[in-house]
């Protein structure tokens, strides 16, 4: 029986995995936790979600929602851990951090063709037929610098920041209400109303706090889709509240009214016991975070069960390695999938990884599998990340710009209607590409 090694039970080496024994193949997956953690996991948990608890929209024709949609079609199995452990969270697919973790672990080890091995792979172990590379972009040491001297490249990362989490308990419920977007009566959110006052002192508060420094050396390069709140402060008074903490949709119960900006808190566990502030990736130290996140209306007493952090992500220049089955061009053996493949974000992960696994097992099998088309929003995905023409190259996660455009005629309609017909014709035409796989599988 052919051997595979997957090295890192993020959510990319997970969903892998599970792909290719549900079709039959043996699979060792490699992990270091908990025998070496990293800066930013908590667990030693396989597909620990490390930012935020949510996969995002769900909702037809927002760009994550088709990827999803998908994803589905495609059988995912960390598709279906996700929404056996979602909360609710409005149009978005959040969960249980913990329960999706252990339901993950459950899948694994139910599955008798996987052998879960806790040990760091220094470089791609020996002894398999191929080898996906998962470790994600929290990347050990040794690893990092194997791929530096094996494949020459620039040394491309960036820093990533994560939200506090604090508990329902500390919340003061007579400034924070209930409520969706649009929708306050749904508990999805707990939402703390800023006034024009309150913002402004806010704003002035994180504008001046001490932040983390980066290593030295090493200059700070954050992901444009997930800035620390300190960053969005000064790009400009009201870059927040018409940002993050945009009170869009919302009146405040006490008033009547809309609040000047709002923070959202999302449910981190089922029982609600703890909540995360949305958008509040943070590198302020952790005694700035207690004074200046305690300025939010309804958490000046609030308990932080984990404050937010920064942290260095590491990806590869993918379109000047990969080949567009996600094979190193030197070393066709070797795959990649994941946020190290320069994907970003956790719907992206889970899609690479499927991906490598489809290809892996074309490979073995001999029986190639062609990559979806462009048109679908994986096909458009793997594109960018192994053919974009950007240089330098720069992680990105799923958006409609990545997609060919519809016909000429298709500019002159409504925004939502165009997205929605890109959404139809990426569905059919991966129902389309499902079935052409299928037949050699």
């Amino acid at each position: 029986m052919p051997s595979i090694g997957i090295i890192g039970a993020g959510l990319a080496g997970c969903e892998a995995a599970l792909v290719l024994v549900r079709r039959g193949i043996a699979v060792t997956l490699y992990e270091m936790r908990p025998a070496k953690t990293t800066a930013a996991h908590a667990t030693a948990l396989p597909a620990e979600l490390v930012c935020s608890n949510s996969f995002k929209s769900q909702e037809l024709p927002a760009a994550l929602a088709l990827l999803k949609e998908e994803l589905a079609l495609l059988g995912s199995p960390l598709l279906s851990s996700a929404k056996k452990t979602s909360l609710p969270a409005g149009k978005a697919l959040a969960v249980d951090r913990k329960a999706f973790s252990e339901e993950v672990m459950k899948e694994l080890k139910a599955s008798p063709g996987i052998s879960l091995q806790t040990a760091e792979a220094r470089e791609p172990p020996a002894g398999h037929d191929a080898v996906i590379l998962a470790t994600g972009p929290l990347t050990s040491l040794p690893m990092a610098e194997w791929l530096q001297k094996t494949f020459p490249a620039d040394s491309l990362y960036f820093y990533d920041a994560i939200a506090p989490i604090v508990s329902r308990e500390s919340i003061d419920f007579k400034k924070a209400f209930f409520g969706s977007r649009w929708r306050l009566d749904r508990d999805d959110y707990c939402n703390c109303p800023f006034t024009r006052e309150e913002y402004e002192r806010f704003h002035g508060a994180l504008k001046s706090a001490q932040t983390v420094s980066p290593h030295a050396g090493e200059e700070e390069r954050f992901f444009e889709a997930c800035l620390p709140l300190d960053i969005i402060a000064r790009r400009g008074p009201l870059a927040m509240a018409y940002g993050p903490l945009k009170p869009v949709g919302f009146s405040d119960p006490s008033t009547g009214k809309r609040p000047f900006a709002l923070c959202q808190l999302r449910r981190e566990d089922a029982a609600g016991s703890s909540f995360s502030l949305v958008a509040c990736q943070t590198r302020l130290t952790q005694a700035e975070q207690k004074r200046v996140f305690r300025m939010i209306p309804g958490l000046e007493n609030a308990e932080f069960l984990r404050f937010g952090s920064c942290h260095r992500n590491t990806y590869l220049d993918s379109p000047s390695l990969l080949a567009p089955d996600l094979s190193f061009k030197s070393m066709p053996s070797l795959f990649c999938a994941g946020q190290l493949c320069g994907n970003e974000g956790y719907v992206e992960s889970i899609a690479t990884g499927h991906a490598a696994a489809k290809f892996v097992l074309g490979r073995i099998r001999e029986n190639h599998v062609n990559n979806p088309p462009e048109t679908t929003a994986l096909g458009s995905l793997l594109h960018y990340v192994t053919g974009s023409k950007l240089k330098p190259f720069s992680p990105s996660s799923f958006h409609f710009g990545l997609l060919p455009a519809l016909s000429d005629t298709s500019r002159k309609l409504p925004k939502k209607e165009r997205q929605m017909q890109l959404c139809h014709r990426a569905i059919d035409d991966m129902k389309t590409w499902i079935r052409a796989a299928d037949k050699g599988d």
